[in-house]
């Protein structure tokens, strides 16, 4: 736009920053511009949810797998930390924190802390006393927060995010004690519980979900048991119905299949490679197995011989290089146990050979360390001689793998790689594939053979640390293009990690990669996924897989499997993630029912371990597995999926229309802001930049602030293109300028804008051509249970007529130009537009009272419901009581002699003090909800004390030529 004045800029840049409702579009809006996502209308629609009222607690966002939950949480996160409150955490698996940590950051622009053990400790030696309290977000897994309790909950937390939250769902059981120290940590927090699988197998589950957001959703276990057990059967209509009614405010369900006409899902083509390993192969594995299930091992430590012997196992069936070399370090340290007579470090030496221990060991922590304490002994002559008998079997294990140089697995890579190619020819996808496998040793193993026969300068590695000269090189060519730009975060591993993304985009055929590559990258771009190495995890799995089927990919996702077919568990345990868990066919992958069936994979992955440690017979390995499939057939019944979808569900036709309008206002939202945005920007950047209208872009030739750490260099409003900086409202740069734009103070001056030179057609403002008159501008801050602000603007004709808010929005569509010195505006004028706009204010308080007292009623309600339920469960303990009474008078009358009399009577004082002391709870529980309410109705008069601030902005004589 021509001609833009300092009055058009000063507008803008309050409309950009004004704060909205908590359940209007707008509140989102800066946050959808800032966002690197596509605008989806159910992940909108998610997002306001999760806080729609300012008395939320938070909300349980149930989206079926696949439509990114992690997104509409990023969207709440953003939100509150663009409104400064910026204590927020966020609990996870601790195999998606990088993940979490990645998304954040890259679609964001929202820097995290992953804490666990290690970092931990180290800011408590640099004297942080208390490391949750950061400046960014943190991210934990489940099993750290629970170890770290006492140091959650001295933080008064802004947001709290629980991802896979089913895991908490069991939280009303005694033994769950995880569910219950997050639950306790977080109690004041408002929480946002991520989870595609809210009910599994039991109406108690939601009961304990809804309770870890809001105690006073629902009464207690007793009465919510009384009042829902036969939701379940369908027997009662009007009971279903008002569970039903009460979830809707906290627990919000979209469905893959309501949200076709936005996102399109491309489908997932199995291929399975089968292989059988060579005789000196069978013989390491034959050796090696007998081995690990021997009763007593000097080189496993007892305390964590459960995930060394996995490791192991996982190193075996990748190949003989892997094994190889883990066999090695297991000799040599227990050499130095004969040497020195006294235990090493265990840990070091596997945190040295097998790459992904630490995280490994991060996911099954406080398992076996809690079961036995790590033992630090003195061996006896005896145990010297067997750890001697020990090494010499390890040394004929090392021996053997190290002169098996050919891998039947390694060798049939060439074949799976074709066929894959093949398949993608076909679809006319490009050939690009990853290559998953367990161990760096693999990893260089499969790039050696891959270079040798027909892939040199082809192949990029991916694992946790990239040290080989080639990732290095990598490295330093991107950070040399990247130079002055803002892709380039300063995080050595967030850096090396976009840099190898982008050469395999560019450059490489094939990645390599080990599990640190399932973690935090999209790889949408290729469309060949190959498990080398299959995790019997099956989250894992499905996080592999999912890194290239997902959001944004063009084609089919190939995905080759391979499988030792002599090898009966091996067998079965394929079948088990093709067949129950449905990982690689289809359009969505892992289906909601069974990945939730399992609870953990953590823990499912240790079932598998157990049978191939426990089974030595191809009979006992078929019965084991059998056993673990009946369970997994039954974990779900029919009738309690359809209580789910009946539940939690709304119409697909009623879902469909409001998510249309949502895409709808969404959109227009976007496009006024980016538009104000380019506005300002190109106004106070004037001759500091290039600008290029048409792409909404921008060349910053020199920066203009010299306190603020900018790049100068090419930027652009939107998605991130190219290697141009994302400018967005988010960004330093912008947001110095909105500020300085704001900070303006505008004389009363004349202002002619020009409509007759524009190629804009805007019929209301033609009725006005030729005319002129005066306009006053006004920020109107609002605090009640939130802030919200308004810009105002009043106008009024030289002749007296009175323009809408609208027409006057309109204006500031045109360029204008300032017309001669101050313009004095006559006091009647002045009293007009202030009287307008006391209209206005007056009609915005009467909108706020009605929706606060809407979110009142709400409130009160749920208040009302949460003291009949405790009312109705100290009813049902009393109705019992006497009950038990009547029956012990009776058998009392007809006890055969005196003592057995005297036994009956004293069972019936004691359950009659029990029933008084039943009536005194009663009465006090009566209290305690006239309480609640008394306190809930103290919080919001507090709240709706409204505290009105006014901030003029400008007042002008306008002229419309």
């Amino acid at each position: 736009m021509n001609s833009l004045t300092p009055y058009h800029v000063k507008y803008f840049a309050y409309e950009l920053t004004k704060r909205s409702s908590s359940d209007s579009m707008q509140k989102l809006a800066s946050t959808l511009v800032d966002a690197q996502v596509d605008l989806n209308p159910h992940q909108v629609d998610a997002a306001l949810f999760a806080f729609r009222s300012p008395l939320s607690k938070g909300a349980i966002l149930a989206d079926e797998v696949g439509l990114g939950k992690t997104i509409e949480a990023g969207l709440v996160i953003s939100q509150k930390w663009a409104e400064r409150k910026r204590k927020i955490i966020i609990i996870t698996p601790a195999n998606l924190r990088k993940q979490w940590s990645q998304e954040l950051q890259d679609k964001f622009f929202l820097n995290s802390v992953i804490l666990e053990a290690k970092s931990f400790n180290e800011f408590i030696k640099k004297g942080k006393l208390n490391p949750f309290d950061q400046p960014d977000i943190i991210i934990c897994s489940y099993q750290f927060a629970r170890t770290k309790e006492p140091y959650l909950k001295l933080i008064q937390w802004d947001l709290a995010v629980v991802d896979e939250a089913h895991r908490l769902r069991n939280v009303y059981k005694a033994n769950n004690k995880i569910a219950k120290s997050i639950k306790d940590s977080l109690i004041e927090a408002p929480k946002i519980l991520l989870t595609a699988t809210p009910l599994q197998n039991s109406l108690l589950e939601l009961y304990g979900l809804v309770s870890i957001i809001d105690d006073y959703s629902f009464g207690d276990l007793k009465s919510f048991k009384t009042q829902y057990s036969r939701v379940n059967s369908g027997a009662d209509a009007e009971t279903f119905n008002e569970l039903k009614e009460r979830l809707k405010p906290i627990c919000k369900r979209t469905l893959r299949r309501q949200v076709l006409e936005y996102i399109r899902y491309t489908n997932r083509i199995a291929l399975v490679e089968e292989f059988f390993p060579t005789e000196e192969e069978q013989r390491l594995y034959d050796m090696v197995s007998d081995y690990l299930q021997a009763d007593n091992l000097y080189a496993l430590p007892a305390s964590q011989r459960k995930l060394m012997t996995l490791i192991l196992r996982r190193l075996l069936a990748s190949s003989t290089f892997a094994i190889s070399g883990t066999l090695e370090g297991l000799a040599n340290k227990l050499e130095g146990i004969v040497k020195e007579s006294e235990t090493n470090n265990t840990e070091k030496v596997f945190a040295l050979d097998f790459e992904t221990y630490d995280e490994l060991k991060d996911e099954w922590e406080g398992e076996e360390d809690e079961e036995q304490e790590k033992e630090k002994k003195t061996y006896t002559q005896q145990d010297i001689e067997n750890i001697r008998t020990e090494i010499d079997s390890l040394k004929e294990f090392e021996k053997l793998a190290k002169s098996i140089r050919l891998n039947s697995k390694g060798e049939k890579l060439f074949t799976a790689l074709e066929k894959g190619f093949n398949e993608m020819a076909r679809l006319g996808a490009p050939k690009k594939a990853i290559i998953f496998t367990e161990s760096t040793r693999t990893q260089l193993y499969l790039r050696n053979i891959l270079e040798a026969r027909g892939y040199a300068d082809k192949v990029v590695l991916f694992n946790g640390s990239n040290t080989d000269e080639k990732s290095r090189r990598i490295y330093a060519d991107w950070v040399a293009r990247h130079k002055n730009t803002d892709k380039i975060t300063g995080s050595r591993t967030a850096d090396m990690r976009a840099a190898l993304v982008d050469y395999f985009r560019d450059e490489a055929t094939i990645m390599i990669a080990t599990e640190a590559a399932a973690e935090g990258i999209n790889l949408q771009f290729c469309s060949m996924v190959i498990n080398y190495d299959m995790p019997w995890n099956p989250q894992r799995i499905e996080q592999r897989i999912g890194r290239c089927h997902r959001y944004g990919q063009k084609y089919d996702v190939v995905v080759v499997n391979f499988l030792n077919k002599a090898n009966a568990a091996d067998v079965r345990v394929y079948e088990l993630l093709r067949d129950k868990f449905q990982l690689f066919n289809g359009v969505f992958g892992a289906s909601d029912e069974v990945l939730g069936s399992i609870e953990n994979g953590v823990d499912f992955e240790k079932r598998i371990a157990r049978i191939y440690q426990e089974c030595r017979t191809t009979k006992q390995i078929e019965e084991a597995f059998n056993e673990l499939q009946s369970e997994l057939e039954v974990n779900i019944s029919d009738a309690m999926q359809q209580t789910r979808q009946k539940l939690l569900e709304n119409f697909d036709e009623e879902v469909h229309e409001k998510l249309r309008i949502n895409l709808q206002e969404s959109k227009d939202y976007l496009s006024r802001y980016e538009s104000w945005l380019w506005n300002i920007t190109q106004f106070a950047l004037n001759s500091n930049a290039d600008f290029s209208s048409n792409e909404h872009s921008f060349r910053l030739l020199k920066n203009p602030y010299s306190d603020l750490k900018i790049h100068p260099g090419p930027y652009r409003i939107g998605k991130a293109i190219d290697d141009s900086n994302v400018y967005r409202i988010g960004h330093p740069l912008a947001q110095r300028i909105i500020e300085e734009c704001k900070k303006q103070e505008l004389p009363s001056v004349e202002l002619t804008f020009d409509y007759s030179n524009t190629i804009k057609k805007i019929s209301t403002l033609e009725l006005y051509v030729g005319q002129s008159g005066y306009m006053l501008g006004r920020v109107l801050s609002v605090t009640s249970f939130d802030v919200e602000e308004f810009v105002q603007l009043s106008a009024i004709t030289q002749s007296g007529n009175v323009l809408s808010k609208d027409i006057c929005e309109r204006f500031f569509s045109l360029p204008a130009s300032i017309s001669g010195s101050k313009a004095n505006t006559p006091d009647t004028v002045i009293n007009e537009l202030e009287s307008h706009l006391k209209a206005h204010q007056l009609q915005v308080i009467d909108e706020i009272g009605q929706r606060n007292a809407n979110y009142f009623e709400i409130e009160l309600e749920k208040l009302d419901l949460w003291g009949e339920d405790r009312r109705n469960s100290l009813k049902i303990t009393l109705k019992d009581l006497d009950q038990q009474i009547k029956d012990i008078k009776k058998q009392a009358r007809l006890a055969p002699n005196l003592p057995e009399k005297l036994k009956l009577e004293k069972e019936r004082k004691k359950l009659e003090s029990e029933r008084d002391t039943a009536w005194r709870e009663y009465d006090g529980a009566a209290k305690e909800i006239e309480q609640s309410k008394d306190r809930l109705i103290e919080q919001i008069e507090q709240k709706l004390q409204q505290e009105l601030i006014k901030n003029d902005l400008f007042l002008i004589k306008w002229n419309l030529i």
